[in-house]
């Protein structure tokens, strides 16, 4: 009976201990989480794309609210969320904060199956990485396009396909939320994130190839040579040559389209202008 008795009282005991140890460690371990990212994360819109430069929502209201600590979250952003989220955001916050200029993704190449001429025969694993692994590719252009559709699979918003008659990526910009993860899955850097542009205009140089003129235009119709003459014309210092390849900073473009007219290969591409007087007598 005794013995009974003493196991009950030691166990009573044992259990009395190990929740005093508990207690005291869940209090001297616990982890303090700001209320206010619970709050912050409830305004972002749950994609965890990434397209914010952090792991996912989660990761990115942790850096808003130490970001407000610290005094500021300028150059902090949610692309798919836009200015919207942002605002309500810098509300939670009591953080002022301007507004983004609205991105989108381009593809920076134009190397169609008719600029661009079939010399091999890529027999593999058909994703860009794998065969620019490889090699070369199918073309002559080792900086193009390699058509297997890796940014496709990227975008979780349905926002590029890839066209069937040119082998191209082609972005829909109306469902384009600027996240990036198309410009990460690229293994040869063809798509970048650019300004919209008034109107959702936008001039930029549709080629990533660096070789010579020469070799460049060889390897593809539609290829910067870098013959500067898209500089020459530019007023607004927008133009800038870097091995032999031409790029427009948008945020100097004025969009007057010299430099366009200028290209001799037509590698400078405008989007969402109206059509030229002239174009449209030539056409006729």
């Amino acid at each position: 009976m005794w013995d009974v008795l003493t196991a009950v009282v030691f166990l009573g005991l044992l259990a009395l201990l190990a929740a005093v140890v508990l207690y005291v460690c869940s209090r001297k371990f616990a982890v303090f989480e700001d209320p206010r990212i619970a709050e912050v994360s409830a305004c972002l819109p749950g994609a965890n794309c990434g397209g914010c430069g952090y792991a996912g929502c989660a990761a990115f209201a942790d850096a808003l609210v130490k970001g407000a600590d610290a005094g500021s979250i300028e150059g902090m952003a949610c692309p798919v969320g836009g200015n919207a989220t942002m605002s309500s955001i810098a509300n939670v916050l009591g953080m002022a904060v301007g507004d983004a200029e609205p991105k989108v993704a381009v593809v920076c190449c134009q190397g169609s199956c008719e600029a661009r001429q079939r010399v091999a025969t890529y027999d593999g694993l058909q994703t860009c990485t794998a065969m620019h692994a490889a090699g070369m590719g199918e073309t002559a252009c080792g900086y193009g396009c390699l058509g297997c559709g890796d940014c496709v699979e990227a975008c979780t918003f349905g926002a590029i396909a890839i066209n069937q008659e040119t082998c191209l990526p082609e972005v829909n910009e109306d469902l384009c939320v600027a996240c990036g993860a198309c410009v990460k899955a690229c293994p040869r850097h063809v798509i970048e994130l650019r300004k919209k542009g008034p109107k959702n205009r936008r001039i930029y140089v549709g080629c990533v190839n660096k070789d010579k003129g020469p070799d460049a235009k060889k390897a593809c119709k539609a290829a910067c040579i870098g013959c500067g003459l898209c500089l020459k014309e530019c007023k607004f210092e927008a133009i800038t040559i870097a091995g032999n390849l031409s790029y427009i900073d948008d945020q100097k473009c004025r969009m007057c389209r010299k430099c366009e007219q200028a290209c001799p290969t037509q590698a400078i591409v405008a989007v969402n202008f109206p059509v030229r007087k002239v174009e449209k007598e030539v056409s006729e």
